[in-house]
């Protein structure tokens, strides 16, 4: 006999029930200026696109400051910037967070290279996976971040670096299989 998912046993297709956010896709307000997109494809381990899934964003603000009151340099100072966005997969998969690029983050390990800190949830998954967009013009910050230099892979390294788009980057996520992006525990 075989009983149907319940909301304990998976994330989705649950989670565009319980994780809607106001703001949506927007961790800058539209029409901000400075504002860039993150665009990018979830794919599975067979590369087909994921269609129920989501995608969090957290960040810094360009001057590497967080919006929380645990930060001792102060709350952000941007007008329209949230630092957080939420946008589900549409049917292929696709999904877009328009964002400011962030700077780089002091941390007890050394400075961190600009990244955004993201997280993904889809049907099937018991936990959401985390992971790191880093941008392709910051070649020696990359180089020195300690997160990225603790991946020995250089194919590794390299799924946590967006590509240029003509409004921002590209950032594709595969959760499985060749090319698959690399997740931290946390």
């Amino acid at each position: 006999m075989t009983a149907p998912t319940t909301p304990s046993q998976t994330v989705g297709p649950y989670l565009h029930i319980g994780l809607p956010w106001p703001d949506g896709p927007f961790a800058l307000a539209e029409g901000a200026p400075g504002g860039v997109w993150i665009r990018g494809v979830l794919t599975d381990g067979a590369g087909a696109p994921i269609g129920d899934g989501l995608v969090e964003t957290w960040q810094a603000d360009p001057d590497g400051r967080f919006d929380h009151p645990d930060d001792p340099r102060g709350a952000v100072s941007r007008p329209g910037f949230r630092g957080f966005a939420r946008c589900p997969t549409d049917a292929e998969g696709r999904f877009a967070v328009h964002t400011l690029k962030p700077g780089p983050v002091p941390s007890h390990l050394g400075p961190q290279a600009p990244h955004i800190d993201v997280s993904v949830f889809a049907r099937g998954m018991l936990n959401r996976t985390v992971t790191r967009i880093y941008f392709p013009d910051e070649p020696e910050a990359n180089a020195a971040d300690p997160v990225l230099r603790s991946i020995a892979s250089e194919s590794a390294r390299a799924t946590l670096v967006a590509g240029p788009a003509e409004d921002g980057y590209r950032f594709d996520i595969r959760l499985q299989g060749e090319g698959e992006t690399v997740f931290f525990s946390v």
